[in-house]
């Protein structure tokens, strides 16, 4: 076990937060996404796979089809991430709606639309849509062709609602199979659960760097952790939450020394968004800011249950997967000419209860595999120790993955940990923020 200890204390980490100020960097696609070419119809639309991640982009009052070829007896899950370009404008209403769509246009699930709201503050923002299997009000329930439909939507201008700019929007889609299950269970949500606030963890916060994108994801356990934070910027984290578990998170805007004239008040200057392993939008917060302290703080959150899926409301049918929950937070270009370039100090205070517990019995493997099984993947796990304090530990868990393998030999060690440090080395060069 010394070995494996000594292996991983000599990993490199990613540069301090202290050292990554200025203009925020682009979003970080997926680097092994494929670029694919949205149709303008169904009849050239292009086919997406399970467990695909693809880039493309829509236009100002675009509309663009994707194609899936499903069977009857998975559930499919497409989101799409719209980036606005550098320099881009966007108004409170517009956002990205996504929907599946059978061959008589007939839809398959409930369509979800994501907006930049009321900060006006242009950023990546994700939608989500389904086709599910199961009894009573499910549609497409069959096997066949269907259609992945992405449009921009947005609201007339008005003098409130200044326009937006007519630039294309870069996309990033993600494709998730699911599933069914060995033997059919409830089709009721859970009527009751937990939904007091707990006690605000307290204690010394550790640092850990936020990622630019979902597949930089910096990852989190349960704690306080501190990050930095500049005008426009979005930062991603990743949380493994099990079956059974609860999630609660909290953001804190740290107070700004400001200057001379740098005052006011923004209505909504920090965004916390909570994204689902399928990168469905679960819930979010906001908080203003007038140069002191601010904090947003997530409405409780049931248990992640399987039947959490058949409630009508989207913060309970959200949290139907274990696996690696997305905490996504920017902070509005706007603060800039309040407050300056900053960064600003971000505090998150992460907390996951209850023991896990057994998940549901798949009758075959999600796409891609380990997508809803938080005993794979590459984050940390959701409880427990996370390293030395001050440490930052490994932003990608890789050093927790070592410490775990203390019974093999110490050649195997060493392998792994030069592994890990070209995988860290690469990662140190990837872009972070938005």
């Amino acid at each position: 076990m010394a070995t494996v200890l000594c292996a991983t204390a000599a990993l490199p980490g990613r540069p301090a937060a202290a050292t990554e100020t200025g203009t925020p960097k682009p979003y970080a696609f997926a680097q092994d996404a494929t670029t694919v070419q949205g149709a303008t119809g169904t009849t050239d639309a292009v086919r997406l796979e399970p467990g695909g991640t693809y880039r493309s982009s829509l236009g100002k009052d675009g509309k663009l089809y994707y194609r899936l070829e499903l069977d009857a007896t998975s559930n499919a899950y497409v989101a799409a991430t719209a980036v606005p370009r550098r320099g881009a404008k966007v108004a409170y209403s517009d956002g990205v709606k996504v929907s599946v769509q059978d061959g008589n246009s007939g839809s398959c699930s409930s369509s979800t639309t994501a907006h930049f709201g009321a900060s006006q503050s242009p950023h990546p923002i994700a939608a989500w849509a389904s086709r599910e299997i199961g009894p009573g009000k499910y549609a497409c329930q069959t096997a066949g062709t269907y259609y992945v439909v992405v449009e921009r939507t947005g609201a007339p201008v008005s003098p409130a609602s200044p326009p937006s700019s007519p630039d294309a929007w870069d996309l990033e889609l993600s494709y998730v199979s699911e599933p069914r299950l060995k033997k059919a269970g409830s089709t009721s949500a859970p009527e009751t659960w937990n939904s007091a606030s707990p006690v605000a963890l307290q204690g010394d916060a550790r640092p850990r760097r936020g990622g630019a994108g979902f597949t930089t994801a910096g990852a989190l356990e349960q704690g306080v952790w501190k990050d930095e934070i500049s005008p426009g910027q979005t930062l991603f984290y990743k949380v493994l939450v099990d079956w059974g578990q609860q999630f609660y998170a909290t953001a804190e805007l740290g107070s700004s020394s400001g200057g001379e004239g740098f005052t006011g008040f923004m209505g909504t200057a920090l965004v916390m968004s909570l994204y689902n392993p399928v990168r469905g939008l679960v819930t979010d917060a906001g908080a203003g800011y007038d140069g002191s302290q601010r904090a947003a703080a997530l409405d409780p959150l049931p248990p992640v249950e399987y039947d959490n899926r058949y409630a009508f409301n989207d913060r309970i049918s959200g949290m139907r997967f274990a696996g690696s929950y997305y905490l996504v937070v920017h902070l509005a270009a706007q603060v800039a000419d309040k407050f300056g370039d900053g960064p600003f100090g971000l505090t998150l205070r992460v907390r996951v209860d209850g023991a896990a517990q057994t998940g549901p019995a798949y009758a075959g493997r999600a796409v891609p595999q380990g997508v809803f099984d938080s005993a794979t993947g590459d984050s940390v796990p959701a409880t427990g120790g996370t390293g030395p304090a001050g440490s930052g530990g490994s932003d990608d868990g890789t050093t927790m993955k070592l410490v775990a393998v203390g019974g093999i030999g110490t050649g195997t060690v060493l392998v792994l940990a030069l592994g890990v440090w070209t995988v860290a080395a690469r990662r140190r060069a990837t872009p972070r923020g938005w």
